[in-house]
């Protein structure tokens, strides 16, 4: 054989092997796994029923997506909000169902655009205390409670590394406990989620929300770049589904849905 031929045939058989292992890829992603924030209802919780498994709004609106796309995802509880960011980064799981855009994550994540919710981050503190709060400024001085990487903007985030004391903890439960045992003077955690957790842990009457809002950011669908399901097709075939399913109302109707789920499941308990 000449030596025209074995370049010919190993360039071939190098071509059928890339054909081939794309081929695989893409059929074993065809089932993708996700995961997010355990304590975030009415948008992301686990489920009572299947605790392997979280719901809420931004698993319904992933599986909406998905689904358009001919595949399957199973949104997993992994543990806390802190391991649950640790899989996604290591591409154990492939992809965070509702994540804050910041600076640091992106060199971990592909975030697929639009936001598909907007959520507000807000300072909570114990009830009757009389804090005062206009703006960021204000919390210069006390003690804060915050999640293990936790974003609240990356205006927010730069702030506060600069001028606050924030201590992260692993779960927004620890962060309360810590607020109600008057360990911190506040805690810097999303407003629906806040809520739906001090109504669980029987705090409602204890807690008080401070206005304004510190933020309020965009809420995205990431994929791990460690994740072997990471492809541009991929990206891009996510991103039309969820802005076509964002152009209404359907994320709105799908946390106010959640919610009342999420109550309902309250009351069942009791």
């Amino acid at each position: 054989m000449s030596a025209r031929s074995v370049c010919q045939s190993v360039w071939l058989f190098l071509v059928m092997s890339c054909l081939s292992a794309t081929a695989c890829a893409q059929q074993e992603c065809q089932h993708l796994t996700a995961t997010g924030n355990p304590e975030y209802p009415p948008y992301l919780w686990r489920d009572p029923q299947n605790p392997r498994h979280l719901i809420g709004a931004n698993a319904d609106l992933l599986k909406q997506a998905a689904k358009a796309l001919g595949l399957e995802v199973d949104v997993l509880y992994v543990g806390p909000w802190s391991r649950a960011q640790e899989e996604v980064a290591s591409g154990r799981i492939d992809m965070m169902a509702g994540y804050f855009r910041t600076q640091a994550r992106e060199q971990l994540m592909d975030f697929i655009s639009p936001a598909f919710l907007y959520n507000a981050s807000v300072v909570w503190v114990r009830q009757g205390e009389g804090l005062h709060y206009s703006d960021w400024a204000d919390l210069q001085g006390l003690r804060g409670g915050t999640l293990v990487n936790n974003s609240h903007g990356q205006a927010f985030d730069d702030y506060a590394r600069a001028h606050l004391s924030l201590e992260a903890v692993p779960s927004a439960t620890q962060a309360f406990e810590k607020l109600l045992r008057k360990r911190s003077d506040y805690v810097i955690f999303e407003h629906y989620p806040g809520l739906a957790l001090a109504r669980t842990l029987g705090k409602a009457q204890q807690l008080q929300v401070l206005e304004p809002p510190i933020s309020s950011e965009g809420l995205y669908m990431a994929l791990s770049r460690k994740s072997a399901c990471n492809m541009p097709q991929l990206r891009e075939q996510l991103a039309r589904q969820i802005e076509a399913l964002t152009a209404g109302a359907l994320p709105e109707q799908l946390v106010a849905h959640n919610l009342e789920r999420w109550q309902r499941q309250q009351q069942e308990d009791r």
